[in-house]
């Protein structure tokens, strides 16, 4: 089926208390294993891309590889748009054919930043596409820009309540204890300010930075409106792991078509792993 958006699949998982996982596609390999492992479950996924993806993987081609990988698949999948950073970025990836965008105006102050999710959403709605946007300022390594834990800030419910309303945004990416990237020590989640923000907003959460994150608190997290979960270090480390694996055993291996294949095999039972983790 063509791509679809991620509007009708996220308010089903937040009526459900599941999530769809959204997964970084960075190249043709992590596509294919993240709709194979969709599809072991047969579970909507998400594919997504920072600008630094589709800048190297080069637009015309990320669009024609996420449009024949939904085309082909046995599941719904859509392409999102992950921390868009300007309204030029976002409106460049809504003319190419991504059917879910995220416009990340988080650094700014609170009134700029309203006041560019809402020109983004005005754009997006105006051919059916959902926005995604964050407040508060979730820590770690997110796209070549670092953000220190010292300068990372958790979302306050009350400015949340008046962001989403104001803004009309889809979807709402909170900062409760997450971290982009890797996590030097286990990750302390605020539950009780989590569940508060979900009372505040009624719109479908998102967890970035879920990779590293204990199996538990992401199970937990689903009852307190996380509707989508976004994983990308992880698929990264493990694909990265499979390539060294197999050059030790094979040194003079040089067929992409044998030492990408069990890359490509572990990352579709990673996948299958967190969406069946997802579902509860």
């Amino acid at each position: 089926m063509p791509l679809v958006t991620t509007n009708e699949m996220l308010e089903d998982a937040y009526r459900n208390n599941y999530a769809i996982g959204a997964f970084g596609a960075h190249n043709l390999e992590i596509i294919k294993a993240v709709i194979a492992g969709a599809e072991k479950v047969g579970a909507p996924v998400i594919l997504q891309t920072t600008s630094s993806t589709y800048k190297y993987v080069e637009m015309h081609y990320m669009i024609a590889l996420a449009k024949t990988a939904a085309e082909q698949a046995k599941v719904p999948v859509a392409l999102h748009l992950d921390h868009g950073e300007s309204y030029k970025v976002v409106m460049e990836c809504l003319r190419a054919g991504y059917t879910s965008v995220m416009i990340d105006g988080s650094s700014l102050p609170f009134e700029e930043n309203i006041n560019l999710v809402k020109r983004v959403v005005d754009a997006a709605s105006a051919i059916n596409v959902p926005v995604e946007a964050e407040l508060g300022t979730i820590g770690g390594v997110e796209d070549d820009v670092t953000v220190e834990e010292k300068n990372a800030f958790f979302t306050d419910p009350k400015l949340a309540e008046r962001f989403v309303n104001e803004t009309g945004i889809h979807s709402f990416a909170p900062a409760f204890g997450t971290a982009h990237g890797k996590y030097k020590q286990e990750p302390q989640l605020q539950f009780e300010l989590l569940e508060e923000i979900h009372r505040a907003t009624n719109v479908p959460l998102v967890m970035h930075g879920a990779s590293g994150v204990p199996e538990e608190s992401v199970r937990k997290s689903l009852n307190c409106g996380i509707a989508k979960v976004n994983f990308s270090t992880e698929l990264k480390d493990l694909f990265a792991e499979q390539l060294r694996a197999f050059f030790i055993e094979n040194p003079t291996e040089n067929d992409p078509r044998k030492y990408f294949l069990p890359a490509r095999e572990a990352l579709i039972e990673l996948v299958e792993h967190k969406i069946v983790m997802l579902q509860k």
